[in-house]
């Protein structure tokens, strides 16, 4: 089940026993925890907000030592960004950020989709699910090797900062193009050697970090959360 832009299903449950309390950052900043141990997932995001002019104190899961693993077994991008947020909400007490995104290959029927990340058999392998997403295209000629990257953003505010049971929203972004025979560049990561946007002849491993962001799918929906998160929290600048 996908949730259209800034819908708030359930409350949120739990969090009665934060690991630790939603205090403000450093200078007073909104604090919030991204619930990711990919720290180029928190750098991104970081640029992000700030250039929304959103002013908060991003925290990645690595500054939450005993922090839970999250099973993703939502069949959608929705359902697994809320799962990763309500847990970091539950453990940390904190406004939890979560996204989950992948690639979705038109000749592939929309897949790996949500399984992107692990695509190849090993979650993480961004060279062997790259690899394989290739080999899989390897006959089929360029006209038809439409893709497009999603992403799923999520908020979840813990109960004690939203009474009585928290609260979720959820945004989402998308970004259109095709796939290339062989990566090219050296930025971004995932799939983003091979993936060339629409109107584009570059990869968004070949584009500068501000202009990936300028159109990514990731971008696009995180963008739509700094709107939420300064009508839940504030913070801008």
């Amino acid at each position: 089940m996908s949730f259209p832009e800034g819908r708030e299903p359930r409350g949120q449950q739990g969090g009665d026993t934060p690991a630790s309390r939603s205090t403000p950052g450093e200078g007073g900043l909104p604090r919030l925890v991204l619930a990711t141990r990919n720290p180029h997932k928190v750098t991104e995001l970081s640029r992000i907000l700030a250039g929304c002019g959103l002013a908060v104190r991003l925290a990645g899961l690595g500054e939450f030592p005993g922090v839970p693993e999250v099973a993703e077994t939502g069949l959608t991008f929705a359902e697994n960004a809320l799962l990763k947020a309500r847990s970091a909400a539950r453990f940390t007490g904190l406004p939890a950020i979560a996204d989950d995104s992948g690639l979705c290959v038109d000749a592939l029927n929309g897949m790996p989709g949500v399984f992107s990340a692990l695509w190849a058999g090993r979650h993480g392998d961004d060279a062997a699910n790259l690899g394989l997403v290739l080999a899989q295209l390897a006959d089929i000629d360029d006209p038809r090797r439409g893709a497009h990257f999603a992403c799923a953003a999520a908020l979840v505010l813990p109960a004690a900062l939203a009474p009585p049971g928290g609260r979720e929203r959820v945004v989402e972004g998308r970004l259109d193009g095709t796939l290339a025979r062989e990566p090219r560049g050296t930025g971004g990561f995932g799939y983003d050697p091979i993936f060339v946007p629409e109107g584009s002849e570059l990869t968004t491993a070949e584009m500068a970090p501000e202009d990936k962001d300028a159109i990514s799918h990731r971008g696009r929906a995180f963008r739509a959360l700094a709107a939420v998160i300064a009508e839940e929290l504030g913070g801008r600048r």
